[in-house]
């Protein structure tokens, strides 16, 4: 027999036996994304996470890490308090934000700034030495596209010197990783750890190739898999995983709805515009058009004017139909 636990979107099926078959969570989802990487039990995944996302190796590389407090408060109580997923610190002093971003919002290059640059600048004391801040590193995963015109799906960002394009100001660190662009849809594709991890995170809520993907990893990435499994999570944790989940939701909703709305009032402006091209362009060919026939009217009028004065002055038919460029019918008729 077969019994189901429902907790909204997420099943947990039981068979007689007490085996679990179980549904992996999404790690995208804020929750399940601050448990894997935001907590101190999992510091061991987040460690690893951040050393190959960052090209950390050699000297370079993150041996440990410290929890720090995701809440920037600002500096005048008015205004509103940001909130990161998770902000940790390593033994050298610098620090690492780490966002995922699922819903697609308005100037998030300039979110990632102000962050990195608010933690930045927590680090001074009143009359501290500037010399003792530490470099800030920012690390965002989106579910959409941030940078459409460029082709790779991960980016790193560093001031430069415009002209010797040397690296001065070392201290502002970001990368971007856009899982829309990892096109990757198979395990033996994936030849790095950075591309399972990207992997991970687009395909570990679907059941195909999960297990594969975790027999083919290393305990890092097996770890991430356990603690998404939803058996392991509380009834209270899985009621605030679906209440992100909606929110999730409603947010891509809302995308999907201004993006198509955005199409549709792009095609009627563009008809509407076309409309008022042709009738514009119409109008200018009829003035066109009017401008030309008035012309030629004008010119006709003109020469069985001019043919009537010869007339009348008796000039011959065929000299007045050479010189006005009239038949010597039409003259006949002016008589």
């Amino acid at each position: 027999m077969i019994s189901q636990r429902d907790y909204g979107s997420i099943g947990i099926l039981e068979t007689s036996t007490k085996m679990p078959i179980t549904r992996y969570l999404n790690p995208r989802n804020d929750l399940a994304f601050k448990k894997i990487f935001g907590t101190e039990k999992n510091r061991d995944v987040l460690i690893p996470f951040l050393n190959e996302l960052l090209g950390k190796r050699g000297q370079e590389e993150i041996k440990d890490v410290s929890f720090l407090n995701t809440s920037l408060q600002p500096e005048i109580s008015s205004k509103k308090q940001s909130i990161v997923d998770v902000l940790c610190k390593d033994m050298a002093g610098a620090q690492y934000i780490v966002e995922m971003q699922v819903a697609k919002v308005g100037g998030f290059e300039k979110r990632a700034q102000y962050y990195a640059s608010k933690v930045y600048s927590n680090q001074a004391e009143s009359g501290g030495d500037y010399s003792n801040l530490k470099e800030v590193i920012f690390l965002a995963i989106t579910d959409f596209l941030m940078f459409p015109d460029k082709p790779g799906y991960k980016s790193d960002h560093i001031i430069l010197d415009k002209e010797s394009g040397e690296h001065d100001l070392k201290d502002l660190y970001f990368t971007f990783i856009e899982l829309p662009k990892f096109k990757k849809e198979k395990i033996e594709e994936l030849s790095t750890m950075e591309e399972k991890w990207c992997y991970f995170f687009k395909h570990a809520d679907e059941p195909d190739n999960i297990r594969k993907l975790i027999e083919n990893s290393d305990e890092v990435i097996k770890k991430a898999y356990d603690i998404l499994e939803a058996h392991n999570w509380s009834e209270e944790e899985l009621q605030i995983y679906d209440e992100f989940e909606k929110v999730a939701w409603d947010a891509k909703a809302r995308e999907s709805y201004v993006r198509k709305e955005a199409i549709a009032e792009g095609r009627a402006e563009g008809i509407a515009k076309g409309r008022a091209e042709g009738m514009a362009k119409g109008r200018a060919e009829g003035r066109a058009e009017g401008r030309a026939e008035g012309r030629a009217e004008g010119m006709a009028e003109g020469r069985a004017e001019m043919a009537q004065r010869m007339l009348s002055k008796g000039v011959d038919i065929k000299m007045i139909a050479d010189l006005t460029g009239l038949s010597e019918d039409e003259i006949k008729k002016l008589k």
